[in-house]
């Protein structure tokens, strides 16, 4: 649900998903309100809200538990559902944001993870398996196939040494789909699998970014046109508090112009051609960029930009109150 919140792909995911894996209190109440009938509850930094929540829900849910202090909370709560201890380990692999694999605050140290499963045994808590979230946008498919494979191994040895039945095994989320067009190739993935053998165990993974970015597009106008030091610039009504990703990641996302012919003012329609801009937003702040440079033939004051697998990440990651512009208008196309 982080990648997308929007309520029309959110009841679309609900209808069409296995689940939905939610990060707090409320987006597990929405996922619910959405027609969600199976739940997963990640974050490594849960509160008493949260464990309250969970405790409270009828929905099949299954906690993502990151800490001892999570377990206490839970069972403290009257949490006594089905529980995956998220643990830090594996080797790295290729992708945007590494979580385990490396030093990072998600998740269980190795080493500690087996008197975690001691102590939830102790609290009364069903300890069914494990989360090895391990990566985000991984465009490497032979690494993401290591990856599954690696964690079913260590999954059986592991529940094996510290007494856990076994029944569900989640490699967590990370099949890229990166913002400027290339994506996992999920048939090489496939034959990377093949021959899996998941007996008695559940493989769940969790492809929010790879589903909702082909499904956003954010489409602006440019409000001025100018050149500054020899760098031509496109000012957009918006920018990284409606589209943050770019800034988020260091990239430029590409976009569409969308001529409009109307000009309705007196004055002469500014207007730039034959020249590579820079198109940034209407904050007060050099870091509002959505592309740091890209060439166009015309481009004029009243065009669009359109930016197309914007579905991700997107408005969710967005710090919308910064200097209180309008919030964007968000319209949905069902395609159904």
């Amino acid at each position: 649900m982080k990648a997308c919140a929007n309520p029309a792909v959110l009841a679309a995911a609900a209808e069409h998903a296995d689940g939905i894996e939610c990060a707090s209190a409320d987006e597990l109440t929405a996922a619910v309100d959405a027609g969600a009938d199976r739940l997963a509850f990640s974050g490594p930094a849960k509160t008493a809200r949260d464990f309250t929540r969970a405790a409270s829900l009828d929905t099949d849910l299954c906690v993502h538990v990151e800490g001892l202090r999570e377990l206490d909370g839970l069972a403290a709560a009257g949490f006594t559902g089905p529980v995956a201890l998220r643990v830090n380990r594996g080797r790295p692999l290729p992708g945007s944001h590494r979580m385990a694999g490396e030093a990072t605050p998600f998740g269980f140290d190795e080493a500690a993870a087996g008197a975690a499963a001691a102590h939830a045994r102790d609290l009364g808590l069903d300890v069914i398996g494990f989360h090895l979230h391990a990566v985000s946008n991984c465009l490497d498919a032979d690494a993401y196939a290591d990856h599954v494979r690696d964690a079913l191994d260590w999954s059986r040895r592991a529940a094996a040494r510290w007494r856990i039945d076994l029944r569900y095994v989640n490699v967590g989320g990370g099949l890229g789909a990166d913002p400027r067009g290339e994506t996992i190739d999920l048939r090489a993935l496939s034959a990377g699998l093949a021959g899996l053998d998941t007996t008695g165990i559940e493989l769940v993974f969790e492809p929010g970014r790879y589903l909702a970015a082909a499904a956003g597009w954010y489409l602006t106008e440019v409000v001025d046109v100018k050149t500054i030091a020899g760098q031509a610039f496109a000012l957009v009504r918006g920018g990284t508090h409606h589209f943050r990703l770019p800034a988020a990641w260091g990239y430029s996302h590409p976009f569409t112009v969308i001529p409009v012919d109307h000009w309705p003012h007196p004055w002469p329609r500014p207007r730039l051609t034959e020249v590579e801009v820079r198109v940034c937003g209407e904050l007060c702040t050099p870091r509002d960029v959505l592309n740091a440079g890209q060439a166009v033939a015309s481009l004029a004051v009243g065009d669009r930009l359109l930016f197309g697998n914007a579905g991700a990440y997107g408005w969710e990651i967005s710090h919308d109150r910064f200097l209180s512009h309008q919030r964007p208008l968000q319209v949905v196309i069902d395609g159904a």
